[in-house]
């Protein structure tokens, strides 16, 4: 499958890629009103990656947000290499995710096994979970260094 980067269309929300594009159009961008609409407002919800550890509730999950799109550093994702499984009223997606993190003092190539779930919210698709995890222990050591 065709990478997913945010660039793409985003016209008709109710399909799963197009909730997934959401995402990454809002991560991309550091646009959080658009993170707003893509993940479900409930305490329900639940981030789980390897350097923010488990952070439950929309609200926290916000606040994890804002601190990364109003940090320095530039984050930017695709989610390849992926699989997506569909039910009546929930799906998940299973991948990877490669990108670039960069600071001022210097940069690393990302890749993050990733895995995320929606719920059907009305007529569109809400995140209700998010999990990543990296490989790679010591690119996951001067990541966690480099976000401290």
């Amino acid at each position: 499958m065709k990478p997913i980067t945010g660039e793409e269309d985003l016209d008709d929300r109710s399909r799963p890629h197009q909730a997934l594009a959401e995402f990454y159009k809002a991560f991309n961008g550091r646009d959080l009103a658009l993170m707003a609409e893509n993940w479900d407002d409930s305490e329900d919800a639940v981030m789980d990656n390897p350097v923010g550890g488990i952070t439950r509730g929309w609200d926290a999950i916000r606040a994890v947000y804002e601190r990364i799109f109003n940090s320095p550093a530039r984050v930017r994702v695709e989610f390849h290499d992926y699989t997506v499984h569909l039910a009546d009223s929930l799906f998940y997606a299973v991948g990877r995710e490669r990108g670039r993190f960069e600071t001022p003092g210097g940069a690393l190539d990302l890749r993050i096994r990733t895995t995320r779930i929606f719920r059907r919210v009305g007529a569109r698709w809400r995140q209700v979970h998010h999990h990543g995890s990296m490989d790679d222990p010591a690119l996951l050591e001067r990541y966690q260094r480099a976000v401290r």
